[in-house]
């Protein structure tokens, strides 16, 4: 039943692609960003999103729920448009302003590897493409779909314009992760949802399973963490390089990976709050 499902599923997406890439980008955006708005709650639960605004403004009576959910359908249509465009966004600038591009070129320039967090804000896969672009040496960690029908046509589009050196996730992928640490690249991996394998931290106070994935890494290699975050304006961006969280002066042990974690989810709580109508609030962070 599953299968039949998925089929049905992905001959629907790519005819939607179809249509996207003969109707273009500027117009494609504008529907989609209405078809979401209108089909979105249908699909995924309406509950959950509020549930998620709750916990993250502490049940302020005063937030304007259903305006935070209308923009966030509006951004998925759109990223659903964009993903048909990315070898126009790789050979192409003007979309993107980037904020604190220097800490970029300092890790160029000393040979550094880094280990690059964010979560899936606004278009988060344009993130990895333009570090790539900046010249940095970097893999990515990605969560595969489950549908099999997407998932190829989205690992040749994360491949081919994004970033060459794609990792899935799970334990291979972690030790796939530590070998290209060793070869010098840096690793950019998205830490807003849950995982399975994660621990109980305080994410908006409330325990949520955390991945500590970044603070092994850094504390293993003595590399730097940079927090990374991307926002939407209008049809560009702003993608701003944050201040790093320096690990190469503390211990590798236990403490000090959940001291990390806990300032990651700080960060990203940050994140969130600054535009929660770019942040993806249809994932049960708290499950």
């Amino acid at each position: 039943m599953r299968k039949i499902k998925y089929i049905f599923e992905a001959i629907t997406i790519y005819f939607f692609f179809l249509v996207i890439k003969i109707i273009g980008l500027n117009l494609s955006r504008k529907v989609f960003a209405k078809i979401f708005i209108g089909i979105g709650p249908l699909f995924k639960s309406k509950d959950i999103v509020n549930e998620n605004l709750d916990k993250i403004f502490d049940n302020k009576i005063d937030i304007n729920k259903n305006k935070i959910q209308k923009e966030m359908w509006e951004n998925y249509g759109k990223v659903f448009v964009e993903y048909i465009f990315l070898n126009k966004f790789k050979k192409d600038n003007s979309h993107m302003n980037v904020i604190g591009k220097e800490q970029i070129e300092n890790i160029i320039q000393n040979k550094e590897s880094t280990i690059f967090i964010s979560g899936h804000f606004a278009n988060f896969e344009l993130m990895s493409m333009e570090l790539t672009k900046m010249g940095v040496k970097l893999a990515t960690i990605y969560r595969p779909l489950n549908n099999f029908f997407l998932n190829p046509f989205m690992e040749y589009l994360r491949k081919k314009y994004i970033c060459k050196k794609q990792i899935k996730k799970g334990l291979p992928g972690i030790r796939q992760a530590v070998e290209l640490v060793n070869k010098s690249y840096s690793i950019a991996l998205m830490v807003d949802q849950r995982v399975s394998e994660g621990r109980l931290l305080p994410f908006f106070n409330k325990d949520a399973l955390t991945t500590t994935l970044p603070a092994q890494l850094a504390l293993k290699y003595k590399c730097s963490i940079t927090p990374i975050s991307i926002n939407r304006v209008g049809d560009k961006f702003n993608m701003e390089i944050h201040k790093q969280i320096v690990t190469k002066n503390m211990d590798n042990n236990e403490e000090n990976k959940v001291k990390i974690s806990l300032k990651i989810n700080e960060i990203i709580e940050k994140m969130i709050v600054k535009d929660p109508g770019q942040w993806i609030l249809t994932h049960n962070r708290w499950k």
